[in-house]
């Protein structure tokens, strides 16, 4: 059982709008679709990229510094999922996704979407996946207060899911030893 993961983005899976930091750390909307393979791994609509990591048990805790972006998308979703062409970011097509947007509103990413109105975007997302309970949990990772948890029962491998519209990046932080 590990609760604190060192995540990095997969390049193979992001979309062709995508740019990534060498390290694997960050990514940023570029506003421009680049020349990039189109592999089956690869979304190829949309802004979104995966982690490299995969998960089929245990709790896994990530993450992501979100200042200044004005709309990103987190969570995590099933291996399976389709990327090509269109697809709706919700439980029932294998997303547990949240999505943060400028003026301080948070979409739950159901069907219908939950609209939560916060009193600040947070300026670090926390992220806790426990397989075995069947719960993804979204947290503001600086004052340690829950967003919004989905409840659900996993199938298969889970990976951590990133959607960038914003040309400041998204960076997965180093999560602090306490955790």
């Amino acid at each position: 059982m590990r609760v604190r993961v060192n995540v990095t983005l997969d390049p193979e899976t992001a979309g062709p709008n995508l740019v990534l930091s060498e390290d694997g750390k960050s990514v940023r909307n570029g506003k421009r679709r680049q020349k990039v393979s189109h592999t089956p791994p690869r979304f190829d609509y949309g802004s979104c990229v995966l982690g490299s990591e995969g998960f089929t048990s245990g709790r896994h805790y990530w993450e992501v510094e979100v200042r200044g972006v004005t709309g990103s998308l987190l969570g995590v979703c099933k291996d399976s999922v389709g990327r090509k062409g269109g697809f709706r970011l919700t439980p029932g097509e294998g997303f547990w996704t949240v999505g943060l947007w400028y003026k301080r509103r948070c979409w739950v990413l159901t069907s219908p979407n939950t609209k939560h109105r916060l009193s600040e975007i947070p300026g670090t997302v926390g992220i806790l996946l426990d397989y075995e309970a069947g719960k993804v949990s979204f947290y503001d990772a600086e004052n340690k207060s829950h967003l919004s948890t989905f409840t659900d029962t996993f199938t298969g491998k889970l990976r951590p899911f990133f959607g960038s519209y914003s040309g400041f990046p998204l960076t997965i932080r180093q999560v602090p030893a306490w955790i």
